[in-house]
């Protein structure tokens, strides 16, 4: 009763996209994900524990395969010693995720999520290879943060009128940590079809995901907010308005953030804050978006946060 009531007072609008949504998406049997990473693993074993279809795993190191499930072992463990699913579960989840070193193994997927490093001819070459080997009804995603995706979805065709292949781009952008973030950034390029558009919707929502849909713009949604907010607050220290500490109390405790902007620029990783910054600054031309001088000098440092033991924070 209560699902309808809320159906109910939904605009007729939304309603009918819902529905209209679930219509065109196609189902997803098989997930590819390239990369074998934090966010890669993180994607590959959301879809292994919510939506329980098989995962190819793929990366060019074994090394990298092998610290990923190795990661995926000590998060279901967690799981199941929290009593958040059985061990039954954690070994039928584990059991979907076959890694393999071959691209080309993703010849029979549904869907592939792409999980690299923000390189844009590292994606565009990526891309181009996934149109040659993937089914011509595969959905090609991508988890860029940055990286617009007409350009991506460009890399998959040598002719811009043929739209077989760059109509299945899409952008589905998932929040780290994955496993435990809810939301999920989706965005179509020019060439993105509603089809695929709406599969990638329906798919993430089977992932236990909250989608938010934005426009192919620098910084999308989450970061076009997001590292202004973050290089702001590095402003703010670098000219003297606040010290770390207060700066990152006043938004924990008066905004009820959980961590403030300068560790969680830390966290993100203080390369990858400036690199979203010069996108935002170089595609916009905005001066609003110009990356602080101090943020440049930590990264020229090597400073780069939590994953090289020194940031904002000192984490030896």
């Amino acid at each position: 009763m209560l699902a309808r009531t809320l159906v109910q007072k939904l605009p007729i609008g939304a309603r009918a996209f819902s529905s209209t949504c679930a219509r065109n998406a196609a189902e997803v049997k098989r997930l590819g994900v390239v990369g074998a990473g934090q966010m890669g693993l993180g994607i590959a074993l959301v879809a292994a524990t919510k939506a329980r279809v098989p995962v190819t795993l793929v990366d060019a190191s074994e090394t990298s395969l092998d610290k990923g499930l190795a990661f995926a072992d000590k998060l279901l463990s967690k799981d199941v010693a929290k009593q958040r699913i059985t061990q039954d579960e954690a070994d039928a989840a584990r059991a979907l995720l076959q890694p393999t070193t071959i691209l080309e193994d993703l010849d029979s997927v549904d869907f592939v999520i792409e999980a690299v490093p923000e390189i844009p001819s590292l994606k565009f070459d990526i891309f181009s290879k996934l149109a040659e080997i993937c089914p011509k009804h595969a959905i090609l995603a991508t988890n860029t943060s940055s990286i617009s995706i007409t350009r991506i979805a460009a890399s998959t065709t040598k002719d811009p009128n043929d739209t077989s292949n760059s109509s299945r781009v899409v952008s589905t952008h998932f929040m780290n940590p994955v496993p435990v973030q809810k939301g999920v950034e989706i965005i179509s390029g020019l060439q993105t079809s509603q089809e695929t558009l709406d599969t990638a919707v329906e798919f993430c929502k089977k992932l236990g995901k909250i989608p938010s849909i934005s426009k192919d713009s620098p910084g999308f949604l989450a970061n076009r907010i997001l590292m202004p907010y973050i290089n702001e607050a590095i402003i703010c220290l670098e000219t003297g308005v606040g010290d770390r500490d207060s700066i990152d109390a006043i938004m924990k405790n008066g905004t009820n953030v959980p961590m403030g902007p300068l560790q969680l620029a830390d966290f993100i990783g203080l390369d990858t804050c400036l690199a979203i910054m010069k996108v935002l600054y170089e595609e916009t031309s905005d001066s609003k978006y110009r990356p602080s001088v101090h943020l440049r000098n930590m990264v020229d440092a090597g400073w780069l946060g939590k994953k090289s033991g020194k940031g904002f924070y000192d984490y030896q």
